[in-house]
């Protein structure tokens, strides 16, 4: 323990000589290297763990695999992380939301390498889910752990678990831009120009990593086609179309998801994901896994392997047909991705988001094909399609960009890839505010934002403003009780609650001084004719906007906080909040 801390004082102190910049670049390539080792391991666990179980598998005895297989990988994770992690690490990309909003960046040191370990045997079984929000969750807590070790501030923390989630990214796309643009979009980091340096440096270094260990090639680089200025109002059609697909994620992935929680017996939770999950898998196979050697055999031409082990071999050369089963498989991609996470499974929506869009892009091609008003190039719409899903489910437009080009080797498609993002951004913001990751925690307001006020709210704790030194009395207590609390408090203020602890009114020392000294009254008068109502109270865990709020409409200088049981706890005051808000606003903000 004692050599621990020594070499952490001494490589602190080493690093802090070379001063700030240097000491996070340096930091910033260890993180690379680690996210990007990372990301390969988790890919390719998942690789070895599916083929393993599926290398034997013939269309005969295929089906009934796929239908046992997902159930007992999500089994698996259950007593995993029940008995071994003992914490949530479902919805990793919220998580890390989360961390930067309410809890100093701090990410549990856990999470370095639970999500990966739970991810392999989710997805690798069969699991519906993506393993990309697992690594952004895994990389993420390297950065965090890093920023933490060194006894960093909260910003040089915060920075480098955006370098940790930068490098997981570019390490399992082998997309470096892409990396450094989710960070800032997605998990809407607000930093100066000098900060993108370490997160360009930990993406390169992760990426790097990648390319060394698992080689350069991408994961659609063959399925190009050339792009032409006449297939633009096609593309524009799809972008709309994208938007919509997008809220229909959105809202059934959300609903689906409070569904699920509803079953508060695990083992009943379990067996509902399972057998709901091996049914849609069984009659719709390329839901197996995360779906993307389906996509891949779709874009190719070789439509055969995703009817393979289906009920519906004998109709794959029915071309209506074959829209219609990617339709179905559109539909209940949802549904399967719940049953995995609902279940118990760990993965992120990430990676349904692009097998979705592929699918709808693809899908709507071949519909105008098949019209005759117009011939479009199938496996394009289906890129592009992976680009508007992203950017409507994630809101994020410019990642969404970035990635599919970087992900198919090249910026052939960046004009339709431009037009798709952006029309289908546009059309989910006519329904929806926030991305699915934001969603959640805005309700709570706990969201981060670029406003700069608005963060600087978010990040205030209210429990570390409360003061409880304030002498409590009763509404049964005489004048003469509250005299002598007045003698021995050093607040103008005293709360009235009752025998449960819970607050009734409020006593204010200007209300009694012209009676306080008058003897005779101690036994006649009581507080319950002296307290006043309150105007208003607060909960321990209300937003800070919403304390703000009600401090402006009562005029107040001081509110009650009431805890979890309703129970009273303290009084904060409007200057404790401003004085924490600035000295926070500096720290945050102040060397920009």
């Amino acid at each position: 323990m004692r050599k621990t801390e020594y070499f952490k004082n001494f490589a602190n102190e080493k690093l802090r000589l070379l001063g700030t910049g240097k000491m996070l670049y340096i930091l910033a390539i260890f993180v690379g290297i680690c996210s990007g080792l990372a990301a390969v391991l988790l890919k390719s666990s998942i690789h070895f763990v599916k083929k393993a179980l599926t290398g034997g598998f013939n269309i005969e005895e295929g089906s009934f695999l796929y239908f046992a297989y997902p159930g007992i990988g999500i089994l698996i994770t259950i007593l995993y992380v029940r008995y071994f992690v003992k914490d949530n690490i479902g919805h990793g990309i919220t998580k890390v939301l989360y961390s930067i909003s309410r809890n100093n960046s701090s990410i549990k040191s856990h999470n370095m390498y639970s999500s990966m370990i739970a991810g392999s045997f989710t997805i690798g079984f069969g699991g519906s889910v993506g393993a990309e929000a697992p690594i952004v969750l895994t990389g993420s807590a390297i950065g965090s752990g890093v920023g933490k070790y060194f006894r960093l501030s909260y910003k040089q923390i915060t920075l480098l678990l955006g370098c940790g989630a930068a490098g997981a990214v570019s390490g399992i796309f082998k997309a470096p831009l892409s990396g450094i643009i989710f960070t800032l979009e997605i998990l809407m980091l607000n930093l100066s120009l000098s900060s993108i340096v370490p997160l360009m440096i930990s993406s390169v270094t992760a990426c790097g990593v990648s390319y060394f260990l698992i080689g350069s090639d991408v994961e659609f680089g063959n399925t190009l086609q050339k792009f032409t200025m006449s297939n633009i109002p096609y593309y524009l059609l799809l972008g709309i179309f994208c938007g919509f697909v997008s809220l229909y994620f959105t809202r059934a992935t959300l609903f689906l998801e409070r569904c699920m929680a509803s079953v508060t017996n695990c083992l009943y939770r379990w067996i509902l994901g399972a057998v709901s999950l091996g049914g849609l898998i069984y009659f719709l196979p390329p839901l197996y896994g995360e779906g993307y050697s389906s996509l891949t055999s779709i874009m190719t031409g070789n439509h055969a392997e995703i009817f393979e082990k289906s009920l519906f071999f004998d109709l794959q050369d029915n071309s209506w047909f074959f829209v219609l089963y990617l339709l179905l498989i559109l539909v209940f991609k949802i549904f399967a991705m719940a049953f995995t996470n609902g279940g118990g499974g760990v993965g992120g929506t990430f990676g349904p988001t692009l097998f979705m869009g592929g699918i709808a892009g693809f899908m709507l091609a071949r519909l105008i094909n098949l019209s005759g008003i117009h011939e479009v190039p199938e496996s394009n719409f289906a890129l592009v399609g992976m680009a508007g899903m992203m950017s409507g489910v994630m809101q994020a437009p410019m990642t969404a960009i970035f990635l599919i080009a970087e992900i198919t080797g090249g910026y052939t498609l960046l004009m339709p890839l431009m037009i798709v993002a952006v029309v289908s951004f546009i059309t989910i913001r006519q329904f929806e505010s926030y991305s699915i990751y934001t969603k959640r925690l805005a309700e709570k307001g706990d969201l981060l934002t670029y406003d700069k006020d608005k963060a600087a709210l978010t990040l205030l704790k209210l429990e570390s403003l409360v003061e409880n030194d304030f002498i409590k009395i009763f509404p049964d207590d005489t004048l003469g009780k509250l005299v002598k609390a007045v003698s021995l408090s050093k607040r103008n203020i005293f709360p009235v609650v009752d025998r449960q602890g819970i607050i009734s009114g409020i006593v204010f020392l200007d209300d009694i001084r012209e009676i306080m000294f008058k003897s005779e009254l101690y036994s006649e008068v009581s507080v319950k004719n002296l307290m006043k109502t309150v105007p208003d109270i607060i909960r321990i865990d209300e937003p800070m906007e919403s304390v703000i709020s009600k401090f402006e409409k009562t005029g107040a200088w001081n509110l009650p906080v009431i805890n979890e049981m309703d129970a009273y706890a303290g009084f904060v005051s409007k200057s404790k909040i401003f004085s924490a808000y600035r000295d926070l606003l500096k720290e945050l903000f102040g060397d920009e």
